[in-house]
């Protein structure tokens, strides 16, 4: 990771080499509900809003890994131009590498405290943000347009009759179901004992639902060379809102039978994923890059430009405080991390559940703070 001083952020009109302020704000939303959603006060009393599904279907909380990747293709339309200004002779080695710190991150996380590569878990959010970034770039950097729709089209196409075509070994039939699809039989291959704790025998970043996964950012790449080009915003954002309206309506025909799941990043859960975002997006770009309603935004900005510095952190410095034993009143040693949800939270709501979101969202808050203060100071740790 380096410390940079970030560019001055002007409107789309200015010229093509602008940054996009939409997509800050539109990531920081995303990163600041992953972290929402990932550190409740307690597992136990979790709003089903704020937990993904079981299996088959969708809950907001499941929109929001997809959301970034699609991000990720939005952004690397912008970061990699092919008019010569970033394309350079060092840019593959320079995606290649940055793909590589994002998955060493991804195990590094994987591993805290313990470091036990016997049973460590490889795949992981930061791993498929790793592996989707890699793809998407290589391929945007080295294909045009129709080239890149043809490959989204093939991947989501190829990844559906796999998975409902192809017998599993030692299952027979196809399957869609958690321990005896495709995707699980071959993480179970060639990951066996580094595989999700929850399951143990599939994960729901393995290494066949990243096929999909990589569809999800090529069409954030697709929509970062509309907004891109030189057509009328008014133009661009319609644009995006039907394509989105289209894509979001062919999920649901695709669900009849291939279901929209999250664990399986099945074909129909990246049309309505992608559809959705689309909408995000424009809504976010007409109301921020061409409208200018700005002031709103900068919180939701302050996390976006340190969006995989906060992510990380925000996944380490909760099992930090868990090495700090406290004692409780009973005389039972937890975790602080625990202690003080136990301390200033749980007294305080007559609700478990409602005192568990008020825990993370006060996770949140303080982030909110920290980012802020890094925002001001033109302090972005990039990776």
């Amino acid at each position: 990771m380096q410390k940079t001083v970030p560019a001055r952020t002007e409107s789309p009109k200015a010229k093509g080499t602008a940054r996009l302020l939409s997509l800050d704000v539109f990531r920081g939303v995303t990163v600041a509900a992953m972290i929402l959603v990932n550190n409740p006060g307690d597992w136990g009393h979790v709003y089903a809003p704020l937990l993904h599904a079981k299996w088959h279907g969708w809950t907001p909380t499941d929109l929001i890994f997809p959301f970034f990747l699609f991000i990720v293709g939005v952004s690397i339309s912008y970061a990699l131009r092919k008019d010569g200004s970033s394309a350079g002779r060092n840019v593959t080695a320079k995606i290649v590498r940055r793909s590589l710190t994002l998955f060493a991150l991804g195990l590094f996380l994987n591993l805290f405290p313990h470091f036990n590569f016997a049973t460590v878990r490889i795949p992981g959010v930061l791993q498929r943000i790793a592996l989707v970034y890699l793809a998407s770039a290589l391929i945007y950097l080295y294909t045009d347009t129709r080239t890149q729709i043809r490959i989204t089209a093939a991947l989501l196409i190829g990844y559906w009759l796999l998975m409902t075509l192809v017998p599993v070994p030692g299952v027979g039939a196809p399957s869609l179901e958690p321990e005896t699809n495709l995707g699980a039989w071959l993480d179970r291959t060639l990951l066996s004992g580094h595989l999700w704790a929850s399951a143990k025998v599939w994960d729901p970043e393995g290494l066949l639902s990243t096929v999909p996964a990589v569809a999800s950012g090529l069409i954030g790449v697709l929509a970062g060379t509309l907004l891109r080009s030189p057509r009328p915003e008014a133009e661009k954002v319609a644009r995006l809102f039907v394509a989105g309206f289209l894509l979001a309506v062919g999920s649901y025909v695709w669900n009849g039978f291939f279901p929209i799941n999250k664990s399986l990043w099945t074909s129909s859960f990246v049309l309505l994923t992608a559809g959705l975002a689309m909408e995000f997006l424009a809504l976010a770009y007409w109301l921020v890059d061409v409208q200018g309603y700005r002031r709103w935004a900068r919180p939701f900005v302050a996390f976006g430009v340190n969006a995989i510095t906060v992510f990380f952190l925000s996944g380490l410095i909760p099992r930090i405080l868990n090495l700090i034993r406290v004692p409780m009143p009973g005389g039972e040693e937890v975790g602080a991390k625990e202690w003080m949800y136990q301390t200033f939270f749980v007294p305080y709501f007559d609700s478990p559940y409602t005192a568990s979101l008020a825990g993370a969202l006060t996770f949140v808050l303080i982030w909110v703070g920290i980012l802020l203060w890094m925002y001001s100071r033109k302090i972005i740790i990039k990776v």
